[in-house]
This record gives structure tokens, sequence and C-alpha cells, in this order.
């Protein structure tokens, strides 16, 4: 304007960190503020220490994340034979056979006797970054 000041359209939220690293030499992001907003900023301004600084706290993020150990859920199904290759061929939302145990035959129809199997099946349940983990659909339940 006629004084000589500029106007930055930019998100203040994100700008908070930026502006407190050129003050004090520290970057500090809030827990609650994603650091990409952050980084676009410093890209914004051109700011290459506190970018790779930034970037540098994504990737450590990104590595803890990843290296928390995935939760298995087992389910334990009993079926006669007849049904077993149906079973495991329809099963879906993540499940995938692990073992079957035969359980002898307990069942008499006519003449034959019908074999019967413990299906053991197992998925795996992923942490998200928030510690909750994600639910089966209702199609797994």
């Amino acid at each position: 304007d006629e004084t000589g000041a500029y106007l930055i359209d930019r998100d203040p939220t994100y700008f908070g960190p930026v502006l407190n690293y050129l003050r004090h030499g520290k970057l500090v992001i809030n827990k609650d503020l994603a650091e990409e907003g952050v980084l676009e900023e410093a890209e914004f301004y051109n700011i290459t220490s506190l970018i790779k600084l930034v970037k540098d706290k994504i990737k450590e993020r990104d590595s803890k994340i990843s290296q928390v150990p995935v939760k298995h859920v087992y389910r334990v199904l009993q079926c006669q034979e007849e049904e077993l290759t149906q079973m495991v061929s329809t099963m879906s939302d993540g499940w995938k056979f692990e073992q079957l145990v035969s359980i002898g035959s307990s069942y008499n129809y006519g003449n034959e006797d019908q074999a019967e199997f413990l299906c053991v099946v197992s998925k795996e349940l992923h942490n998200t970054p928030y510690g909750t983990t994600s639910e089966p659909s209702e199609k797994a339940k």
C-alpha cells in the first residue's frame, strides 16, 4: 500500500511455527498442527533450513508410525467338509486362511460320514496414528 506494507494472504495457523523459527531458530510445532502445513509455508517463503527441519520431523513421525506392531485377530470357524471350499474361497475384508484342523466326523447322513473341520482365519488390525484400530466391516463381523 502507500505506506510500503505488503499483504501476504497465507494461513496464519501454519505461519506461527515459521515466525517462531525466524525469531528463535527452533522448530516448535503444536501436536494438533499438521507438519505438512508448516512445510508448505516454509517452502512458500523458501526458508531452506526450516524446510529441512520440517521434512526431518515428518520422516521421524512416519517411521514411528510404521514401526507400530501389527495386531492380529483370529477366528475359529467350524464347518463340514462340503462347506470348506466355499468358505475359504469367499473370505473377504482382509481375512486370510491360517490353519485347518480335522475334528473327525460327528454327523451321519445316510451311509456317509461328513468330516468336520475347524478353520482358523486371521486379519491384521493396523493402528492409526491416533492410537485407535480399524474396525471390521459388518460383512466381516
